[in-house]
């Protein structure tokens, strides 16, 4: 025997009763389990006292960390469940496989952090389909029996002790439902009734014991239930309200020292686990990877993935481990399922059996691991904010002190909003969630750009939504999130469109990754095939268009928070739309390829033209595709419903070209336009590699040419995007028709400015001497010199200035109008001066410019600029190209 295990063993024998008796029933323990044919109930009582040892021994002996003993007691919990089951479906029905009744283990259990002395908390489900049931007897009968031995084993007492202690009281409804309920009757109640705390327990549920298939089958269905990509503010709520509730009804435990509550009391176990807890409602619905069971995991992910603060992750798990581990010393002692810290002796006996010399010892180690957990617990709760006057003149006066001007418009507003004028403020719920918010979201909006705008706005999103109460939820937990709201509804009315379908949008913005760079082609298509989408194609439609929606909001965003360069973020709006096209087609050739087979030696390639060609949209952009296919057009699929070739890739086409623009339940995608196809919508949607170059060697026209300067293959295998790339530099090359260039681009824009002028004086793509001469005048350089042939503009202008062709203000130039078109298409859609003077301010600060007069004078010198570099690129050649 070690020193070590000696030294246990004395401590045991000194301070904790329940384990003297144990260690002094040790050997008769051992032979009872010898014993081969024994009724399983005294089996596992004994095994519960041979465990019940080896896990004090090992924990006071410094040889099992937290980690082992939790474990070994899961371990055997799970065990122990499983066999009372198998034991009495086989004693009901003897012939039948165990089956069709399963186990969800809730909180430590299904976290694997059972205490010393525990309870358990499962949910008994069964299936009544597959349930083992005798002759002529009703099977809910049958499950409930099987239910009542499955308890009868565990808890029954002896001289040999008990097995587990069980605890059923976390079914739905169960003061009126069984103890053991069918699977379809819980399924349902977690979708449409369950309370928002019940989602918080299923956080760290598991199929435990009995028919583990059957309990995942469970736990799968109502996993949206539990880990929701809209934010529910109110299940947080709740879980704050409940803290309070347990610090108010265990008063006498709350106050650290003798008698202190290591579970309930503030500072103590409870409250690392709900903080943890609300973290994981609040993200892992959307981060898949922050879903951890267990309350130390669930921290260290948390604090890994930024969403808390590391210090505070670290000084919650230390408290957690020691908390928890003198928690077990206290069950030791007698082993009781208590939480308390004794007083007088018993707490210095308590100490004793820890390793500490007494009581005071033991609250001074305690003593400052839970202080921290209160006051980093204590930073959830929002401080209470004073209500709003209702009276409509006090209202008034109300917000013409919180900075409105128009206060009595102001104030109408929000008497409507309190009138539940709108389905979604009529509910009780909905009217308490605004009274909640009213106060800090009046003084956002009176603090906003421009306050009436921004009222009138929200007003408008309200009007249109089903329920306001998660917004109002969601605003009231993050109050600086309701800043943000109150600037783009003063600046961005297609930000506020896109809000009033989608409220959830605003959850995106909840933390700094918003205002980040949306990442690689790759990461977003990663993001956009997540398994949350499923197998299902509508589903995979569905998934994109959501991640869709939340990406270009987010972008949108950073131009309204001055977080972004409007470059950067128009290269964001291409990779998001990029991933898209690469997602939804590859789902869609798929589900085609499952009903027509494949065309051997051939494949879908799309070329992007256009600003998705050059990698820089803007929110509002429409892709520029062009569909093309691989092989031999005389070819055959290979499917149940074969088709040529030619038709087959055609259909398809189609069918990408649906994915991408129809509308669904979580709204639309991109318009999509194929005109630019050979011979426009004379020509068939989808041709041939072949057709294709022959098309553009002998046939297309300049206008044709121009736009595959920009020309980008999107979708295809890499051979198949690289013959395409060849032929395209081929034809810029000089492959193609001898014609006049620089006249064609000539008659071409002025045709285009009589049909299409520009809509007001800020229209930086239609102005003369804006974008759209830019381009003109950089694809006729292009393609008269032969030089610079790269889709993205920024950098084909970089390449003809490095050249000589173009005067180097032509980048600055191309840049300003670029960061306008990107940011007036968010905040000023009419291309007209808007009348707020902070909406001037933001395109200013957002095209690198001091002030609104600057902008207006340097937007005039860089259309000079263009125009004359523009009459230059037609002057410089007339002869056929």
């Amino acid at each position: 025997m070690t020193n070590a295990l000696a030294s246990a063993h004395e401590r045991m024998t000194q301070n904790a009763p329940f384990l003297a008796g144990l260690l002094a029933r040790r050997g008769a323990t051992e032979e009872a389990l010898a014993i081969a044919d024994m009724p399983v109930g005294r089996r596992l009582r004994l095994e519960r006292r041979h465990l019940a040892l080896a896990v004090a021994e090992g924990d006071l002996a410094g040889t099992l960390d937290l980690t082992a003993v939790t474990a070994a007691l899961t371990d055997f919990a799970d065990g122990a469940l499983h066999r009372a089951i198998v034991a009495a479906i086989a004693e009901r029905t003897p012939d039948a496989v165990p089956r069709g009744f399963a186990a969800i283990a809730l909180g430590k259990q299904g976290s694997r952090e059972l205490n010393y002395s525990s309870d358990i908390d499962p949910i008994l489900i069964y299936d009544p389909a597959t349930l083992p049931h005798r002759a002529r007897e009703d099977v809910a009968d049958a499950a409930v029996r099987i239910g009542r031995r499955v308890l009868e084993l565990l808890q029954a007492r002896d001289a040999d002790g008990y097995v587990l202690r069980v605890d059923l009281r976390l079914r739905p409804s169960p003061e009126a439902t069984p103890i053991v309920i069918p699977i379809d009757a819980a399924i349902a109640y977690y979708e449409s009734q369950a309370l928002p705390w019940e989602r918080a327990a299923f956080i760290r549920a598991r199929a435990a014991a009995g028919d583990l298939t059957l309990g995942q089958r469970f736990l799968d269905t109502i996993r949206p239930f539990i880990w929701r990509r809209s934010l529910d503010f109110g299940a947080v709520g709740e879980i704050l309200d409940i803290t309070r509730r347990i610090r108010d009804h265990h008063a006498q435990g709350q106050a650290f020292g003798p008698g202190y509550d290591l579970k309930r009391g503030r500072g103590g176990i409870r409250e690392i686990e709900f903080f943890a807890q609300i973290h994981q409602l609040i993200h892992g619905g959307r981060e898949a990877g922050l879903r951890a069971p267990a309350t130390r995991d669930a921290l260290a992910a948390l604090a890994a993935a930024g969403r808390i603060d590391a210090e505070d992750a670290r000084a919650l798990s230390e408290a957690y481990m020691l908390l928890r581990t003198i928690e077990h010393r206290v069950q030791m002692i007698d082993d009781r399922q208590t939480h308390q810290l004794p007083t007088g002796e018993g707490l210095d006996r308590v100490a004793r059996l820890h390793g500490a010399a007494d009581g005071d010892v033991l609250l001074a180690e305690l003593r400052p691991h839970v202080a921290r957990v209160a006051a980093t617990f204590d930073k959830l709760a929002p401080p209470p904010v004073a209500a709003v006057a209702h009276d409509a003149a006090r209202l008034a006066d109300y917000l013409g002190a919180a900075g409105f001007a128009e206060t009595e418009d102001a104030a109408r507003r929000v008497a409507a909003w309190r009138e539940g004028r709108y389905p979604a403020l009529r509910s009780a719920a909905a009217q308490s969630a605004l009274e909640a918010v009213l106060p800090s979201l009046i003084e956002a909006l009176a603090q906003s750009p421009v306050p009436m705008m921004a009222l009138n706005r929200l007003d408008r999103l309200l009007e249109r939504l089903p329920s306001a109460i998660n917004i109002f939820r969601l605003l009231e937990a993050r109050p600086a999130l309701a800043t943000l709201l109150a600037e783009i509804l003063s600046h961005a009315s297609t930000l506020a469109e896109a809000l009033a379908r989608r409220p959830d949008l605003l959850d995106g913005l909840i933390d700094a990754s918003a205002f980040e760079p949306v990442g690689s082609v790759a990461a977003l298509s990663a993001t956009m095939r997540a398994a949350e989408a499923g197998a299902d194609y509508q589903a995979m439609l569905e998934h994109v268009r959501r991640v869709v929606g939340d990406r270009r909001f987010a972008l949108g965003a950073q131009i309204v928070a001055g977080r972004a360069d409007p470059l950067d973020v128009a290269a964001g709006y291409a990779r998001v739309a990029e991933a898209a096209v690469e997602v939804l087609t590859h789902a869609t050739v798929a589900a085609f390829e499952d009903a027509h087979g494949r065309v051997r030696g051939g494949e879908l390639v799309i070329l992007a033209l256009g600003r998705l060609g050059g990698a820089a949209l803007t929110h509002a952009s429409d892709l520029d595709l062009i569909y093309l296919f691989t092989g031999d057009f005389t070819a055959e699929s290979d499917g149940a419903k074969p088709l040529g070739a030619t038709l087959y890739f055609s259909r398809l086409a189609q069918r990408v070209t649906a994915a991408l623009s129809v509308p669904t339940a979580a709204g639309p995608l991109y318009t999509v336009d194929t005109r630019l196809r050979p011979s426009g919508t004379q020509g068939p949607l989808v041709v041939s590699l072949d057709s294709f170059a022959r098309y553009q060697r002998e046939e297309a026209w300049t206008w044709e040419h121009m736009a595959l300067t920009r020309a980008r293959a999107v979708y295809g295998g890499p051979e198949a995007r690289a013959a395409v790339e060849a032929i395209v530099a081929d034809v810029l090359a000089g492959a193609r028709r001898p014609r006049d260039i620089a006249a064609d681009a000539a008659s071409m824009r002025a045709e285009m400015a009589q049909h299409k002028p520009p809509q007001g004086p800020i229209d930086a793509k239609l102005l003369p001497g804006g974008l759209v001469d830019l381009e003109f005048a950089v694809h006729v350089a292009q393609l008269t010199r032969r030089i610079a042939f790269t889709p993205e503009l920024g950098k084909a202008i970089d390449a003809l200035i490095a050249a000589g062709a173009f005067r180097p203000e032509l980048r600055p130039a191309y840049d300003l109008l670029a960061r306008l078109l990107v940011t007036g298409r968010l905040v000023a859609p009419d291309a007209q001066e808007p009348a707020a003077t902070a909406t001037r301010a933001l395109i200013a600060r957002a095209v690198m410019l001091p002030d609104w007069a600057t902008v207006l004078a340097t937007l005039e010198t860089v259309r000079e600029s263009v125009a004359a570099s523009w009459q230059e690129s037609i002057a410089w050649t007339s002869s056929p190209t």
